[in-house]
């Protein structure tokens, strides 16, 4: 008897080709399911930068399939990152085209949805459990309304109090939570506290070793990129990703301005501070930096995956950031590509934080406090100091052979097809 897969629906927000990181998770994590599931996403037109190609602009919704995962995507308009209300118009354009498209997918076993965007991702699960008589999975990569409350986005209580109504009602409404980090499943506890806690797995998030992997400092690409920025020769502090609220980066470059230009290694580099990426702060480091002639900051736009292992391998030195308050709410997954890389962190991250749990384990670069700008300033002096030694090295080797071991794609579908497939046997 031949087997049937069963149909799992995936409400992604973003996927390939948008460069938004739970858009490149999904589609690894879609690929890598589907020798056990039929699998559609439900998504935007390519947007994450906010503008759109004019192949998209004419209808409201476009079937394509990628590499075996049928992709049915949502045409929503154009928005401005820094601007609130443009922004609030394209994700509620996803969410009711998403609702309506939920109709136009054939039955349905078990339904996908992430946190994205914030609460509404959660209820458009709810709705598909509803609307196909399927299972619910919320997989949780950042809590809200928490994480709005950090970084206090909003002061308004009312809306404050909804948000974490609906989202609760979205987490008892699931058959299964999935999170990504030790402090997550500790907030799922303090959500519930003297109630049913919804079930709840912990599945890290991961990275492709195959795409993301150390290469040789003289490898030609990797000079490319460093040539193309003017960074030839130069001692590298990298971050890369998304430049937006939750990571504390103004207070930083407050940090990074007290390092004048020309302020050069043990070795005799020079030491450059190197942002890769876009969000709604990039104007406002950009000014910040010609205020203050921050000649040793660069900024460069963010790079399309076929470039991203080159401009990763250009840093000696990776920042990993979360504001304060972030603990329990959010785990930054670009610690990954970092330590595929075999590079050394900078990290900036809350005490028993899942990421910052992983560096001390593994000795893979030094930590402070996120608001210990003295500690900060101190770990930037002591890889400055120790940049001619092994040290660098070493902590990027053990991070590299945890992430082999333990934060591989491979390991972490394979623990997500478990959890799905026990699922699916359930109540048969």
């Amino acid at each position: 008897m031949e087997y049937k897969k069963k149909h799992l629906l995936i409400y992604a927000h973003y996927y390939v080709p948008d460069i938004a990181s739970t858009g490149q998770l999904l589609r690894e994590l879609a690929e890598g399911m589907l020798g056990q599931f039929e699998i559609t996403v439900l998504c935007v037109v390519p947007s994450y930068l906010g503008t759109i190609e004019e192949k998209y602009k004419t209808k409201k919704y476009y079937e394509e399939k990628i590499n075996g995962v049928k992709v049915l995507r949502i045409r929503v308009p154009e928005f401005n990152k820094k601007n609130k209300f443009s922004r609030a118009i394209n994700i509620l354009a996803y969410f009711f085209g998403a609702m309506y498209a939920t109709f136009k997918i054939e039955k349905v076993d078990v339904v996908f949805s992430i946190s994205q965007p914030p609460i509404l991702g959660g209820l458009l699960g709810v709705w598909g459990k509803w609307i196909k008589r399927a299972k619910f999975i919320y997989n949780i990569q950042d809590f809200n309304p928490e994480q709005i409350m950090a970084i206090n986005y909003t002061q308004n209580k009312p809306l404050l109090k909804l948000m974490m109504f609906a989202d609760k009602f979205s987490c008892q409404q699931s058959s299964l939570i999935i999170t990504v980090g030790r402090d997550l499943i500790e907030t799922i506890h303090k959500r519930f506290q003297n109630t049913k806690i919804p079930k709840t797995v912990m599945i890290n998030n991961w990275i492709d070793e195959t795409e993301i992997y150390p290469l040789d400092v003289n490898h030609p690409k990797v000079l490319s990129f460093k040539q193309q920025y003017g960074l030839e020769k130069k001692f590298i502090f990298m971050y890369s990703g998304n430049l937006g609220l939750y990571y504390d980066l103004e207070n930083l470059f407050k940090i990074i301005r007290k390092f004048k230009p020309g302020t050069k290694t043990t070795d005799g580099r020079e030491v450059a501070f190197v942002f890769v990426g876009a969000g709604s702060l990039l104007d406002t480091l950009q000014i910040y930096k010609q205020k203050y002639h921050m000649e040793n900051v660069v900024f460069i736009p963010y790079q399309k995956k076929s470039v991203l292992n080159y401009s990763l391998n250009a840093g000696d030195v990776h920042w990993c950031i979360n504001a304060k308050g972030i603990k329990g709410v959010s785990c930054p997954s670009k610690y990954y590509g970092i330590s595929a890389t075999a590079k050394s962190v900078l990290a900036v991250l809350e005490k028993e934080t899942e990421i910052r749990c992983i560096i001390e384990q593994t000795k893979s670069g030094l930590c402070s406090d996120p608001g210990d700008y003295k500690a900060v300033e101190q770990n930037i002096r002591w890889f400055i100091e120790h940049a001619h030694t092994d040290k660098l090295a070493e902590m990027g080797k053990n991070g590299r052979n945890y992430l082999f071991n333990n934060l591989t794609r491979n390991i972490s579908i394979q623990k997500y097809k478990k959890e799905i497939l026990n699922l699916c046997e359930q109540n048969l």
